[in-house]
């Protein structure tokens, strides 16, 4: 499993490198003040439920959580926010480029916390998404897209079952 540190020990990043996809400028190593720089960087309002749910998630490095794992883990925390609120968060901080979106089943949705590009297993029974290590080169030879679109990105999910 491939895991990048918790917010608090990232570096900060030259302004000249920011636009890059999963790098986040402004960030000094304190949990709360990063997850204000992110939110402020990609121009949402740092409110206390986006505040609270983003040191939740970016505090802990790469995971990969459903809205109602982050609900549990709001809860435990004593965060006072609604599962809608959970479900509205996710998608804008998914809107502005903070998280991924990866669907696994039609009704089974992950937010991934690493937004670089990168592939992953699910493992089926333990419900579990994790990032393949190293599958830049998964996807063999793509299709040209259609006229009028272009190819936004590919996510590839493989399913694992354990063996008896």
């Amino acid at each position: 499993m491939q895991a990048r540190a918790p917010i608090a020990s990232r570096a900060s990043v030259a302004p000249a490198e920011a636009p890059q996809l999963g790098v986040r400028p402004d960030l000094n190593g304190c949990p709360w003040h990063d997850v204000k720089s992110m939110l402020r960087n990609v121009g949402l309002r740092p409110t206390r439920q986006r505040m609270a749910l983003g040191w939740i998630l970016f505090g802990k490095g790469d995971r990969h959580l459903t809205a109602e794992m982050l609900y549990e883990e709001a809860s435990k925390a004593k965060v006072p926010v609604s599962l809608a609120t959970v479900y509205n968060t996710l998608h804008q901080f998914t809107e502005v480029g903070l998280l991924r979106q990866v669907a696994v089943d039609g009704s089974k949705t992950y937010f991934d916390t690493n937004v670089t590009e990168h592939h992953h297993f699910f493992i089926e029974g333990d419900n579990a998404l994790v990032d393949i290590p190293g599958a830049e080169a998964i996807v063999g030879k793509m299709p040209a897209a259609p006229e009028g679109f272009e190819i936004a990105r590919v996510d590839v999910v493989v399913r694992l079952k354990r063996t008896r």
